[in-house]
Parts: structure tokens; C-alpha cells; sequence
């Protein structure tokens, strides 16, 4: 099952609701369909943390008709889970982590083989597709990132490698954008990067649900990988390829680590990390780009097999002062 957030173009955007995506096998993401039904939880997170088998009722609702069913193109996906629980970030792909050190003049960290590391980013400045305002400080420098993110769909906590793939809900592509400049000056103070990082994450366009990946598992004693294939285009053109099976560390092995001693909860995400070639930081260096940074107007999409496609692109951000709504809006 691919579970969306969404807003018929029709309507305003407080209207978001959850639904579910119908892509037949061989079809093109233009021939999509958005099917929603009136008994749907407000939100997916609710969705999930309900505990409840959704997707058969799904797909009783489809058989019964009662689903109601529009094309792609008349809604805007927003992010799946607009307001994480939390969303921590890995750093899975050995790839990725030494051309990254090599670029900086730095030796391998032999660290990267005892534990999966991750670091907490901001849950709660999540977006979708489409847009997406940077302001001026954060433009310097500015990158994309190429991952995979799970979400639980289970809590525990000390889970053991091992079982942790019974606790993941779904999987969907993560652009962990960075500001370089900024990330940069902050780590010389050794606390990982804030404002670097914390201006935006892009999730979507789907939530696909573990059982659906099925076919693409490789299942090992630390956990499933999956043969999934990794692309990045800007403006059209490929910069970035991997493959999720590339992860250094699983998912599991991620899961076992950050529920030691912490119990996770139903709606919170992790990311993989950055895929090997998969940002311009690591490309630059390789001198496969040179001194390629994103700027407004370029576009961005992120491609993963089974997970659809995730578009965005950059513009100038507003400086203004922008006190909350009563609503929550921003």
C-alpha cells in the first residue's frame, strides 16, 4: 500500500487528508489515481499509531466501490507524515562517508565499523514535494541529499537487530537538504550541524508499506536490504546513482541502535544517510561536478524504484518576521 497525504488542487490547503495511491503494474506515474474514503484517521500518523489493518479495509473500499478515486494530477501530495514524531538521520553508506572524509584531507574513521551512528534533525520542519524557500544564509553552499527513510510502525525498545524489520510501517525517499556554509562553521564546534540542516527535510511522495517491498528484500541476520535503485536529477540531468542494498549498516542494525535503552514510538522516522555519489559535497570533491551548488530555479528529484518520485524545486525564501498562526501555520 502507498499512503499519501494530500489536497485536491481544488481546495484549500488546510483540507489535507489521507489516501491511498493505485498504480497498476507497467503504468506510468501519470496514469495515478489518489482513492481516499471518508473513514480514514485525519492524519497517517494516525493512521499508523492506530494499530489498525488499514490497508484491508482499503481494499474492501475499492471493491466495494466505495472508495472515492481522482486522478494524481488533480491533487498535490504533500509529505506523507507532515509533523514526525521525531526523524533521526544515519549515516549508513560507507561509500558516501569515505569519499567524504577523502575530499576533506582526513583518513577513514575506523568508528564507522563499530556502531550506526544517526543525529536528531528538525521533525517539525518537514515538507513534500514542490517548493521549497531557502532563505539567503542557507542558499550558500546549498545541497540536496539522496535517501531512504523508514518509519516505525511498532514501538519497542532494546530491539534487536534481528526483529527490527517487524517494527518498520513503510519506507519513502528522504532529501535531507543541506546548508554547507553554515554546517560547516558548526561543526568546528564538534555538536553536528543545527542550522545547516534544520531548515528543511523533504519526504514522499509515498509511504509504501514494508509487505509491498517484498519482492526487493534481501534478508540477512542483522536485518533486510533492499535492491533498490537510487537516482538524482538536477534540471534534468543525472548526477546521483546507488542502490539501498549498498547500506553499510541496515535498518535493523539503525533500529537496534537508537532503541537501546529509549523506547520508539509508532510514527517516528529514520533516515539511511546519504547514499554513495548521492550530493554535490561528495561529488565536488570527486571532481565528477565542479563546485556545483543548488541556486533558485534549479529542480531537484530524487528516484527510487518502488518509491516513486520526489520533486522539488528551490526559491528565495522570505526574510520576514512571521509570528505563528492560530492555527500552527507557518
Amino acid at each position: 500500500m502507498k499512503w499519501v497525504t494530500f489536497v485536491a488542487k481544488s481546495e484549500p490547503a488546510t483540507s489535507a487528508r489521507v489516501g491511498w495511491v493505485q498504480l497498476p503494474a507497467g503504468a506510468s506515474a501519470t496514469e495515478a489515481r489518489v482513492l481516499s474514503h471518508p473513514s480514514l484517521p485525519a492524519s497517517v500518523l494516525e493512521l499508523i499509531q492506530s494499530g489498525k489493518d488499514w490497508a484491508s479495509l482499503a481494499a474492501q473500499w475499492e471493491k466495494s466501490g466505495e472508495a472515492r478515486a481522482v486522478p494524481a494530477s488533480e491533487v498535490t501530495l504533500l509529505s506523507p507524515i507532515p509533523r514526525p514524531v521525531s526523524m533521526r538521520d544515519g549515516y549508513a553508506f560507507r561509500q558516501h562517508v569515505e569519499a567524504a572524509r577523502k575530499n576533506r584531507g582526513v583518513p577513514m574513521i575506523p568508528e564507522f565499523d563499530l556502531f550506526p551512528i544517526f543525529y536528531f534533525t528538525n521533525h517539525l520542519a518537514v515538507t513534500g514535494g514542490g517548493d521549497l524557500p531557502v532563505q539567503k544564509q542557507a542558499l550558500e553552499k546549498l545541497d540536496f541529499e539522496l535517501e531512504v527513510a523508514v518509519v516505525i510502525g511498532k514501538g519497542g525498545k532494546n530491539i534487536p537487530a534481528s526483529k527490527a524489520d517487524e517494527h518498520i510501517f513503510g519506507y519513502m525517499i528522504m532529501n535531507d537538504w543541506s546548508a554547507r556554509h553554515l554546517q560547516m562553521e558548526e561543526m568546528k564546534l564538534n555538536l553536528g550541524p543545527a542550522k545547516g540542516k534544520d531548515f528543511a527535510t523533504s519526504l514522499g511522495p509515498w509511504l509504501v508499506t514494508r509487505d509491498e517491498l517484498a519482492a526487493h528484500a534481501q534478508p540477512g541476520q542483522n536485518g533486510e536490504r533492499h535492491n533498490l535503485k537510487m537516482r538524482c536529477f538536477v534540471n534534468g540531468k543525472q548526477v546521483s546513482f546507488g542502490n539501498v542494498k549498498d547500506m553499510s549498516w541496515t535498518f535493523g542494525q539503525i533500529i537496534e541502535r537508537a532503541s537501546y535503552g529509549v523506547m520508539l514510538e509508532p510514527g517516528e522516522v529514520i533516515g539511511s544517510g546519504t547514499v554513495g555519489t548521492g550530493c554535490f559535497l561528495e561529488l565536488n570533491g570527486s571532481k565528477i561536478t565542479d563546485n556545483q551548488w543548488l541556486k533558485p530555479g534549479d529542480k531537484v528529484v530524487l528516484e527510487v524504484d518502488a518509491l516513486g518520485k520526489l520533486e522539488n524545486t528551490i526559491v528565495e525564501g522570505s526574510e520576514q518576521y512571521a509570528p505563528a498562526t492560530a492555527t500552527g501555520e507557518k
